[in-house]
């Protein structure tokens, strides 16, 4: 289970002007993203693969292989890269073509670096949403049911347990939790579950979005339908159609937009902006809320007609706080993942680590206990051997004998037999020292095909 966002921060800026390509590869680098200058589609190719955590910006004329060209290139490897043309004056019937074919936008010269820079910072954050949902489908796919939501305490069995309930029956559901407790991930295993798992989970952050943009990323708009609009979008809810659309920090939606969302979801029928074509829509809602909504309903901050109409199902996901034996497996999990990404060893769990699996309270949660596992494996921030050298050594050594039993434990997977032949101990001996430091198996054990 990945906590973290993806981050986009990268944009591949092509054009054989070396001039406008410095001019614009420097205002693209004092906005603070990571610009990737190519002089030709050739280099842009070469820099660009399938996994690209970020967009192209690409100039329409150029020798060789035109942006139209790089970008039909590109639409093949990815066709969820956005993709942004500069063109001329006489070219825009030509961009205007190309959007239809699934470019992001594009900028008619001369712009100014503020205009290529909006475009730029809305691209990076579909990009990332996309990369976001694409991470989520290959963890899901990749294991058995429940499997994905590591831990063995009483509060996680029973999340897997309701998803396999839940999940298949096509009604609208709104999942409660704390950041980082992975309402993301359970969205994800409840579109698969369902019967719409072969089709698109569409994902829309409502905290990430400007409340002037918002209205027309839900539901579309039609080319004229406001200052800028110069081509028609399709919104998200359509975008949907026939799968999930997951609906993440939904008490962020700004209120002017709630009254609509509740008409789209009671009628099942999307109106963009701009137009009074009614289109329906076959999409099931998953929303997610680090809030109580029924608190801000209270406070007179969410309507209580589009609360009522989300949940139908409500799932509390609970904080890491409270399912303290699901900690150890997480973080060990998370060492390994961050291990492989960035191909170190993976350091051993100290004393100073399960002191804090159990005295820490851990506001984060599972996306805390992730960064933490990332520093771990990078060697940052780590105090085992200062904390160890200020205990006296009676109390060094308990904390070292409890840590070698939890960590022959956690290799062990719970197996009381496997943990003895690996520490060499008599088993009364091992069980004697499990009960003076308060240490079950119970907690390392994994559940299911974990």
């Amino acid at each position: 289970m990945s906590a973290d966002r993806v981050a986009c921060r990268r944009v591949a800026f092509v054009d054989d002007d070396a001039d406008l390509r410095r001019a614009n590869v420097q205002s693209i680098e004092l906005a603070g993203y990571e610009p990737v200058a190519c002089a030709s589609a050739a280099e842009a190719l070469a820099q660009v693969d399938a996994d690209f955590a970020g967009v192209v910006v690409s100039d329409l004329r150029m020798p060789g292989m035109d942006g139209l060209q790089l970008f039909a290139e590109l639409r093949e490897r990815d066709v969820e890269l956005p993709v942004l043309l500069i063109t001329g004056h006489g070219d825009v019937p030509t961009a205007v073509k190309a959007i239809q074919d699934g470019a992001y936008d594009f900028l008619t010269k001369p712009y100014s670096a503020e205009t290529l820079l909006r475009s730029v910072e809305r691209a990076l954050e579909q990009r990332s949403l996309a990369l976001d949902n694409r991470r989520l489908r290959r963890e899901a796919e990749g294991a058995t049911a429940g499997s994905a939501l590591i831990g063995s305490s009483p509060q996680t069995e029973r999340l897997r347990r309701t998803i396999d309930q839940v999940g298949p029956v096509d009604i609208d559901i709104l999942i409660e939790g704390e950041t980082g407790t992975g309402k993301s991930l359970v969205a994800a295993l409840l579109h698969r579950a369902s019967a719409r798992g072969g089709r698109p989970m569409v994902t829309l952050d409502a905290g990430a979005l400007p409340e002037a943009m918002a209205e027309g990323e839900l539901f579309g708009h039609v080319a004229g339908a406001f200052p800028g609009a110069h081509h028609s979008r399709t919104g998200r809810i359509m975008s949907a159609e026939q799968g999930t659309l997951f609906l993440d920090n939904i008490d962020a939606l700004p209120p002017a937009i709630q009254p609509k969302l509740v008409q789209a979801l009671e009628e099942r029928v999307v109106v963009p902006l701009g137009t009074n074509e009614a289109h329906p829509v076959d999409v099931r809602i998953i929303a997610a809320s680090s809030a109580d909504l029924g608190e801000r309903v209270r406070e007179g901050r969410f309507i209580d007609a589009l609360f009522y109409r989300l949940n139908a199902i409500t799932l509390q996901l609970p904080p890491l706080r409270e399912r303290r034996e699901d900690i150890a497996l997480l973080f060990e999990h998370f060492l390994a993942e961050a291990a492989r990404r960035h191909r170190r060893a993976k350091p051993a769990i100290g004393a100073s680590d399960w002191a804090r699996f159990h005295d820490h309270s851990w506001p984060g949660n599972a996306r805390e206990l992730s960064n933490w596992a990332e520093r771990s494996v990078l060697g940052i921030g780590r105090a085992e051997a200062s904390e160890a050298q200020r205990l006296p050594l009676p109390e060094r050594v308990a904390h070292f004998e409890a840590a070698q039993l939890r960590e022959a434990l956690i290799r062990a997977e719970g197996n009381a037999a496997a943990a003895i032949a690996a520490l060499q101990l008599p088993r009364k001996t091992f069980y004697d020292k499990l009960k003076r430091y308060g240490i079950s198996t119970r907690e390392w054990r994994k559940a299911g095909s974990q």
